[in-house]
C-alpha cells in the first residue's frame, strides 16, 4: 500500500472519531428513544445543539465534548513529541484540563466530565497522588477515546502500540479486562489503517500477532482454536492479558453483519441488541458491527451509531474511527468536516499524525509523570 493511502486511512480514523464525537454532542445520553425522536426528529443527520438542561448544555453544534477535547490533547502531544511521551501527555492533563475541573460531572470543558477523569482529578488535585496511582475502576471506553490516536501513530508497530496503549489506559482505568479490550480495539484500528478488512479473517490475523509475541494476549489453544494434545507443554504464548477473546470479537461482529440470516433492522437498533449503556462490553460489539456493515459508507456507519441513543457519543467515536480508517479521509462527506468547529486545526493535527503512522519506528517513551 502506498504511503499516500496509509496517510488517507490514518487521517480518516482521527477525523472520523472527532466527527462522531461532535455529531453525538447534542443528542447524547437519551435512553428514552421517544424523547430522542421528540427533541431531534426521526433521523439525526448533522450536528445539533444540546437541549437546555441536558448533558453538554451550552455547547453548540459542531463543537467537541470533553472526550474530543482530551483526544485533541493526545493528538497535540503525539504530533509535537513525534511519538508517545507519557510525561508530556500527563503534563497536558495537569496543566490544561485539570485546572478547569471541580470534580463534579456537569462541569468542565465540553460540558461533562466522565467518571474516570473525575477520579483522576481527585487523585491528582485533591490527594496529590502521583500518576500511576490515579486510575479507577470505571468499565467504560474512556481510554479508547484518546488512545485511538496512539493506535494510529503506531499502526505498523504492534508491540509498541500495545505497550503505549496499555500504559496510557492505566493512567485512568486499571481494570485488566478494560485494558485488554482497549488494547484490542487499538490493534483492530491499526489493522484497518494498514489496509486490512474488518471481516471474518481479521481476528485470525490478530492471533498471528499473539503467536509471535507482538500482542500481549494469552493463548492456550492452537490453530483454529483446537485444544492442545495430551502431554503437550503449555504453549509459550502467555501474555499480559488473560485471554485473546477481545481480539476475536471483531470478526464475529463482521460475520454477523455479513450473514443474510442475521439482520438488525434498522441498523441503529444495534444499540438495543448490544445495550445502550456506557460499559465497554456494550460499546465495542456495536461499533465493530456498524463499522463492518457500512465499511464503505462512513455516513451510514456514524449516523446509525448516533441515532441509536444511550451512550451514542462513545459509540459514534469508536465507529467513526473504524469507518474513517476504512474509507480514508477523502471518503468522509465534506459537510461533516465543514461543520466541525476548528476543522482546519483538527485536520492539520490529523494529517501531521498520519505522516508519522507509516514512518520509521521510534522508541516509545515510558517515562511517567512524577508530580
Amino acid at each position: 500500500m502506498s504511503h499516500t493511502v496509509i496517510q488517507e486511512r490514518a487521517a480518516g480514523a482521527i477525523i472520523g472519531a472527532l466527527i462522531g464525537d461532535a455529531l453525538a454532542l447534542g443528542p447524547h445520553w437519551y435512553y428514552n428513544l421517544a424523547e430522542l425522536r421528540r427533541d431531534y426528529g426521526e433521523w439525526i443527520t448533522t450536528y445539533t445543539d444540546p437541549k437546555p438542561g441536558r448533558y453538554h448544555s451550552g455547547r453548540k453544534a459542531g463543537q467537541l465534548s470533553q472526550a474530543g477535547i482530551i483526544l485533541t490533547l493526545m493528538l497535540r502531544s503525539l504530533v509535537e513529541c513525534g511519538k508517545y511521551n507519557e510525561a508530556d501527555f500527563c503534563r497536558r492533563l495537569d496543566e490544561e484540563l485539570f485546572p478547569l475541573l471541580d470534580g463534579t460531572p456537569m462541569n468542565g470543558p465540553g460540558g461533562y466530565t466522565s467518571q474516570s477523569i473525575r477520579h483522576a482529578w481527585r487523585c491528582r488535585v485533591e490527594q496529590k497522588l502521583p500518576w500511576g496511582k490515579a486510575g479507577g475502576h470505571a468499565d467504560t471506553t474512556e481510554a479508547i477515546e484518546r488512545t485511538l490516536a496512539i493506535a494510529v501513530r503506531y499502526a505498523f508497530q504492534p508491540a509498541e502500540l500495545a505497550i503505549a496503549v496499555a500504559n496510557n489506559t492505566r493512567l485512568t482505568q486499571i481494570d485488566d479486562t478494560v485494558i485488554s479490550m482497549t488494547v484490542a480495539y487499538a490493534a483492530v484500528l491499526s489493522m484497518l489503517v494498514q489496509g486490512h478488512a474488518l471481516d471474518a479473517a481479521l481476528s485470525g490475523k490478530l492471533m498471528e500477532l499473539v503467536k509471535t509475541g507482538k500482542l500481549p494476549f494469552h493463548a492456550v489453544t492452537f490453530d483454529d482454536l483446537q485444544p492442545p494434545r495430551p502431554g503437550d507443554p503449555d504453549p509459550p504464548r502467555a501474555g499480559r492479558f488473560a485471554s485473546p477473546d477481545a481480539l476475536l470479537t471483531p470478526s464475529y461482529m463482521a460475520q454477523a453483519a455479513a450473514d443474510a440470516a442475521i439482520r438488525i433492522e434498522p441498523a441503529w437498533k444495534v444499540s438495543i441488541v448490544y445495550g445502550m449503556p456506557c460499559a465497554i462490553y456494550h460499546q465495542l460489539p456495536a461499533a465493530y458491527y456498524l463499522a463492518a456493515r457500512f465499511r464503505n459508507d462512513f455516513e451510514s456507519a456514524v449516523l446509525h451509531a448516533v441515532n441509536g441513543g444511550g451512550q451514542n457519543l462513545a459509540r459514534a467515536i469508536l465507529t467513526g474511527a473504524l469507518a474513517g480508517a476504512q474509507v480514508g479521509l477523502s471518503g468522509i462527506p465534506q459537510r461533516f468536516i465543514d461543520g466541525l468547529e476548528d476543522a482546519e486545526i483538527l485536520m492539520s493535527l490529523a494529517k501531521s499524525l498520519a505522516t508519522q503512522a507509516g514512518g520509521a519506528a521510534l522508541p516509545v517513551d515510558h517515562e511517567i509523570c512524577r508530580n
